[in-house]
């Protein structure tokens, strides 16, 4: 009896496809890694990422002379005068060598971007 050569070459392709999937899901999500002096060394990577990209997420707000950094909405629920008072400031803070921090590969793997820094339950 003869082997179908369709059927070998279609197992073939399959397990090729099932192989380089697993090998390119394997590379994208979150990974955890340490800021260096000049860059970023991933956890899953041996080699420190110079050029990486972050995320611009909020720091720390802080409210003026004559704010006290609340919101109060005014009985109308708008927000009136009873609302944040003086200048409001965004901070945001930039990573320093030795911050464990959190990052995704984009672009197939080929750009890795810093969300933020992650610390532990106790602060």
């Amino acid at each position: 009896m003869t082997k179908d050569p369709y059927g070998q070459f279609a197992d073939m392709m399959s397990s090729a496809m099932k192989g380089h999937t697993k090998q390119m899901a394997s590379g994208l999500g979150g990974v955890l890694g340490t800021m260096t002096a000049s860059g970023v060394k991933l956890d899953d990577f041996k080699h420190e990422i110079q050029d990486y990209m972050v995320a611009e997420l909020p720091g720390t707000m802080e409210a003026g002379e004559g704010g006290n950094g609340t919101a109060v909405p005014d009985a109308d629920d708008s927000m009136g005068s009873g609302g944040i008072g003086g200048e409001v400031t965004l901070q945001v803070n930039g990573f320093q060598p030795g911050d464990r921090v959190l990052a995704i590969r984009v672009n197939g793997g080929s750009d890795v971007v810093v969300l933020c820094k992650v610390v532990g339950a106790d602060g």
